[in-house]
């Protein structure tokens, strides 16, 4: 189940009586400045991993061979 139409239109007019139009319009455009904030670092965050991902050739950091290091899969069972 969602809000309806109905059920938005009555929080929308408590909110309008309670704020007034000019604290609801702003409010809605600082709201609106906060999502775009938040959809731009989301992206630049995807950015950055794939970025980060390319440049190790597509390998997984933990997995890069070392010395003395020893790869999950050649583990031995005791």
């Amino acid at each position: 189940m969602g809000i309806g139409f109905r059920e938005l239109l009555i929080i929308l007019v408590i909110a309008l009586i309670l704020f007034g139009a000019k604290k609801l319009r702003s409010v809605g455009s600082d709201l609106g400045a906060a999502v775009r904030g938040f959809k731009k670092a989301v992206n630049e965050g995807e950015e950055e991993t794939t970025r980060q991902i390319k440049d190790l050739g597509g390998k997984d950091a933990d997995f890069e061979e070392r010395e003395g290091a020893v790869k999950p899969e050649s583990k031995t069972s005791a």
